[in-house]
Formats: C-alpha cells, sequence, structure tokens
C-alpha cells in the first residue's frame, strides 16, 4: 500500500467533501523551501496561499528553524498555571509594543478559533462583572467567519460552516455586511464614507442595551471571498461601541502580522479593538499558537476576587507553548530587523498593476480586488451584469484542480480565486503566480 492509499484509506481531511478525493487524489508534500513545496513525485507547486494563510517567510524558514532548534534543547512545554516560561514572556512584550494602544495584557491560546472562543467569554465575563447584567448578545456582519467550535460559529454567517449546527449555537444579532463590488449606494470602498454603515447603527440603536459585544474581520471579511471595505466602517464602528459600552472584537486572525499592508489591518483606521485576536502568521507557520490581546481595563475587572470568582477561568493544555513562543519571537525579529513591511510595498504594488492589468478584460472576472498581500478574483457569468455563477458549478475547485497541473497550490474559496503568498516570494514568482491563473481561468472558460 502506498501513501496516498494509505492517506485515504486512514485520514479523514478537513474542509474537504472526502468523494472529491476519488477523482482527485491527495497530494502528498515531502518537503518544502522558500515559497514552494515539493511533492513525492518531484512536482514543484508555487504556494499562492501561504498554506492557509500561516506562512509569512517561506517553508523551512533558517531563521525560524535555527529559533526552535536552540528552544527545544532548553525547554519544550512547561504548565503556563502559574509557571511562566522565557520566550513567552519575551513574546508578550513584543506583542504589547506592537498591536494598537490601549492593548496591554496577552493571553494565551493554541488555534483560531479557541482565541475567538475566549474573546467573546471575555466579553460577556466583563460586561456581566461591571453590572450589565443585559448585555448577553453578540453582533457580527452576514459573511463573517470567526471559526469553528461552537461558540466562535455561533459568531459566523457562512451558512455552510454554521447551518447545520443552528439548534446548538447561541443566538447572535447579524448585521448587513459591506458589499463593495455590487455596492448598493455606488460608491467606492477607497473614497467613501463606508455608508453602508448605516444598517450597523440601526441594529445597536434598538438591541444596545442587551449587545455586549460586536465581532469584526476588519478590513477584509476572508471566507466573504476576501470582501475588502472601507476604512471608514472601522472608524465608526469604534465610535458606536465607545457611545453604548460595547465590546469592540478585532479578529485579526487572518489580517493580522502585515497581511493588509500595515502590521495589523486596524492600523489602517487608526483604532483599536477593546479585544484583538490574533492567529496563523504569528509563528511563521510553524506551530500552532494564538493569542488574545485586552486592554488594561477589560483585565482589571477580572482581577482579584476569589469569593464572587471573578477571574478568568479558561485554559488550554499547551497555552503558551515555549517551541511555539519561540517561533514567535523570531518572527516578530524578523518583521522587526528586516523592515519587511515597508519592503513588501513594492511587491504589493507589482502584485496589485500586474494582476489588475491581466485580469481586466476577461469577462467572467467581475472585479480584481487588493489589499496588501490579499488579492482576489471574482469570477462571474457576466462582468456587464455581475451575475454570480452559480455554486453548484464549482467553478473555483475546477480552476484549483488546473493550477496543480500548472505548480500553482490556490485553494479557491467558491467562484473566489485568491491570492495569500508568502511575503518572500521574488517578482518572477509573482509573474508566475497571476500569469499561471490567467491560464487556468482561459481553460476554464475556453476563450
Amino acid at each position: 500500500m502506498n501513501l496516498v492509499e494509505k492517506d485515504l484509506k486512514y485520514i479523514w481531511h478537513p474542509a474537504s467533501q472526502m468523494k472529491d478525493y476519488e477523482d482527485l487524489n491527495p497530494v502528498i508534500i515531502e518537503n518544502g523551501k522558500g515559497a514552494y513545496l515539493y511533492d513525492i513525485h518531484g512536482n514543484k507547486y508555487l504556494d499562492c496561499i501561504s498554506s492557509w494563510w500561516v506562512n509569512l517567510f517561506g517553508h523551512c524558514n533558517e531563521r525560524i528553524n535555527n529559533a526552535i532548534n536552540k528552544q527545544l534543547n532548553s525547554l519544550e512545554h512547561v504548565i503556563f498555571a502559574h509557571l511562566s516560561n522565557v520566550p513567552a514572556v519575551e513574546l508578550s512584550e513584543k506583542l504589547v509594543d506592537i498591536t494598537p494602544e490601549p492593548l496591554k495584557k496577552v493571553f494565551f491560546c493554541d488555534n483560531g478559533s479557541s482565541a475567538v472562543e475566549v474573546a467573546l467569554k471575555i466579553s460577556y465575563q466583563y460586561h456581566k462583572q461591571k453590572g450589565n447584567q443585559k448585555k448577553t448578545k453578540f453582533v457580527a456582519l452576514e459573511n463573517s467567519y470567526h471559526g469553528e467550535t461552537l461558540g466562535a460559529l455561533s459568531a459566523c454567517n457562512v451558512g455552510f460552516f454554521k447551518d447545520t449546527y443552528k439548534d446548538i449555537i447561541i443566538e447572535t444579532y447579524k448585521c448587513k455586511s459591506p458589499n463593495c463590488y455590487r455596492c448598493e449606494f455606488g460608491l467606492n470602498r477607497e473614497s467613501c464614507s463606508a455608508e453602508c454603515f448605516k444598517y450597523m447603527e440601526e441594529l445597536i440603536s434598538k438591541y444596545h442595551e442587551e449587545i455586549c459585544g460586536i465581532i469584526i474581520e476588519p478590513m477584509v471579511q476572508g471566507a466573504a471571498g476576501m470582501n475588502i471595505y472601507s476604512k471608514e466602517y472601522l472608524k465608526k464602528l469604534r465610535k458606536l461601541c465607545d457611545e453604548y459600552d460595547i465590546t469592540f472584537i478585532g479578529d485579526e486572525i487572518a489580517v493580522g502580522f502585515g497581511r493588509t499592508g500595515k502590521m495589523f489591518a486596524s492600523n489602517h483606521s487608526n483604532i483599536s479593538p477593546d479585544i484583538m485576536t490574533l492567529s496563523k502568521g504569528i509563528t511563521g507557520g510553524y506551530l500552532p499558537l494564538s493569542v488574545v490581546m485586552v486592554t488594561e481595563e477589560i483585565y482589571n475587572c477580572f482581577y482579584d476576587d476569589y469569593e464572587k470568582l471573578t477571574g478568568f477561568f479558561h485554559s488550554h493544555s499547551y497555552s503558551g507553548n515555549a517551541l511555539a513562543c519561540a517561533a514567535a519571537v523570531e518572527t516578530m525579529n524578523i518583521f522587526h530587523y528586516e523592515d519587511i513591511i515597508n519592503k513588501n510595498i513594492e511587491k504589493f504594488n507589482y502584485m496589485k498593476d500586474l494582476s489588475t492589468e491581466v485580469f481586466k478584460d476577461i469577462k467572467n472576472v467581475g472585479e480584481y480586488r487588493q489589499l496588501g498581500f490579499i488579492g482576489a478574483i471574482e469570477l462571474v457569468q457576466n462582468k456587464d451584469n455581475k451575475t454570480p455563477i452559480p455554486w453548484e458549478k464549482r467553478v473555483g475547485y475546477s480552476i484549483y484542480k488546473r493550477g496543480l497541473k500548472n505548480g500553482l497550490l490556490l485553494r479557491p474559496m467558491g467562484n473566489i480565486i485568491y491570492f495569500m503568498p508568502p511575503y518572500i516570494v521574488n517578482k518572477d514568482d509573482l509573474d508566475f503566480m497571476i500569469k499561471g491563473t490567467y491560464k487556468c481561468i482561459k481553460e476554464e472558460f475556453k476563450f
């Protein structure tokens, strides 16, 4: 029995309909270097999606490898209740230094969904301990994605993730989300004043007494198809949360650490959430780790009362894992000492200019949109009327298969083809990615 046969016999892959694997066998990766992956047959693939958005500085990055090896020889893990470890302390200091004021405290988790669970629980308990007993509900945007555990799913509004479990998850208010490609106001995300925010204002005005938190993916709704929206939306949300004493939860799990062209997406609006969740790129794509950043005010509300049990009694066995924290510390060092974000501006612009030019005349490309190193091609039946392609046609999946044959790991979402490459790609890599994707689209639509 070969490796593919053993994979199919034993493994249940995530985010997959396993029947598809009968048509397209799993690609078994043997090694990776830089922006490229190599399978057991010697085929080479450009990792256009940073292996689910996590790999920032390339596979087998020498600096991160050395940091983990060094830590491995001193401490791998230790219980994080009343004990700590050197890299966890170092990482916490670095995170407080780079996240927006007034985020001052770091709570460690081990994946994005658990970070969202923690954020929701902190928001709820914070208001309860402040005496806001009516504030028990959350608000999330339509088409939002915040993770797949039950609490996180409650804040999600992507049907195929959530609908199966609707009877066992908590009720959450859903607000109409920005849709800049099909803007009902006929405006542009680059110049508008987020007129669509009126839907959030109307909802909060009506239900603010029972709302404890609003959770949002700043600037880009990922699972919605890299739905990029105006930075003015965040400014208005910050003001609204202040007005009604509502916790602003910024879910930067996917968009943090330079992905949008700034260290954090919130930086585009010069605002700070009350709670920020971080994961994915935090370890450079090496090890599972997530954190929840909170303000001193929120932290103090949980401090020092055993009689009333005001502490936050939530834990993970691998909280503050020393190996993951060592990888994260070195990831932060690379950002700082190599001035990554400023160096990447030229790459961002090159990717945007080339993509805009290559895809502009294709009738099935409704829009190419980009923010930092997040680019998205919205495929439609006809760009003149923006008619969506029916989901069941699975055009994105077909292009994914074509991409593999052409040496590209794309992994579309529905009919959205997106680019989220590692930061270490060069112009030749970007040329290969963009022109190779054009070839796949051309083959699919036969033009």
